[in-house]
């Protein structure tokens, strides 16, 4: 065995990196099944605290409240927008699941140094809110297939930006329509526990993936899910959820799956309520 000695710097980063995997693990292992929620632009709230009292209605555990849009200035970076959006979610016993900086889709994080510093921010506010996880998305303007110059620029801006969340204990969950691999290169090469994959099983299978292999081959990669089938209402499409599920148990995955819904057929409230009554036959709080 090959003994080498560690500078001061790179034992205090690895000291923050552990941190940061205990407190995930910690996180995990306090969700003895999984939660249920929805995404707050799928209810038509995007940022509209009243998604709180709709989420209560449908009996979801909670909602992944978007930044807003730009035009807006981001209105949930603003301190009173948070306090009410805790005080209702306390009122209501509605959890806040999980952010997503929605923005970065017209803003992209590849091209705009605006998108960095929202980035930067969505730090504190996640601390603010008391959550974990941020979705940071890469498609329409942000999309990075077959754009190297542009992922590796957002390689390099998630680099300076990352050593904040691990302090803060907040992961960035990367979404986008890249493969499993081309995720984990991206991640390799960021090096920082702070920088997950947010897997979307329904973007994964509409890009001709195999979303089982793929939730495998990611493991604890993955910090977050977004629950989707694009043909219709969930167990009459063409996902399968019971084999989503049989994934994440070899990953030992537990936590938050959130709904975005593209087929409504229902209409948007009973539509997010069916499938949010689907998803506890296969994904129960208990396990």
């Amino acid at each position: 065995m090959k003994f080498t000695t560690m500078s001061r710097r790179e034992m205090l980063a690895g000291l923050g990196v552990a941190g940061l995997g205990l407190r995930i693990t910690k996180l995990r292992a306090a969700a003895p099944g999984f939660k249920i929620g929805a995404c707050d632009w799928t209810l038509n709230k995007r940022t509209d605290l009243t998604v709180l009292e709709l989420a209560k209605k449908l009996g979801l555990d909670g909602i992944q409240v978007d930044f807003g849009h730009q035009k807006d200035g981001l209105p949930l970076r603003k301190p009173e927008v948070q306090k009410k959006y805790l005080e209702m979610a306390k009122s209501l016993n509605v959890e806040i699941g999980s952010l997503a900086l929605g923005a970065l889709n017209e803003v992209p994080l590849k091209s705009d140094p605006q998108a960095e510093q929202w980035l930067a921010e969505s730090v504190e506010v996640c601390k603010a809110l008391g959550v974990a996880v941020v979705l940071v998305p890469f498609f329409g303007r942000g999309d990075l297939r077959n754009d190297q110059p542009g992922t590796e620029a957002v390689i390099e801006r998630l680099k300076r930006v990352a050593p904040q969340a691990e302090k803060a204990g907040v992961i960035f969950g990367f979404e986008s329509w890249l493969s499993a691999e081309q995720h984990m290169e991206i991640l390799n090469r960021v090096g920082s526990p702070a920088v997950q994959v947010y897997y979307d099983v329904g973007n994964s299978q509409k890009q001709g993936y195999d979303i089982f292999k793929e939730i495998r081959y990611l493991g604890k990669h993955i910090c977050e899910f977004h629950a989707k089938d694009n043909d219709d209402l969930y167990g009459k499409g063409k996902m399968n959820f019971p084999e989503v599920r049989r994934a994440m148990d070899d990953i030992g995955y537990r936590g938050w799956i959130h709904i975005e819904g593209t087929r409504l057929p229902l209409g948007v409230e009973e539509s997010v309520r069916y499938d949010e009554r689907y998803l506890r036959g296969v994904f129960p709080r208990e396990v």
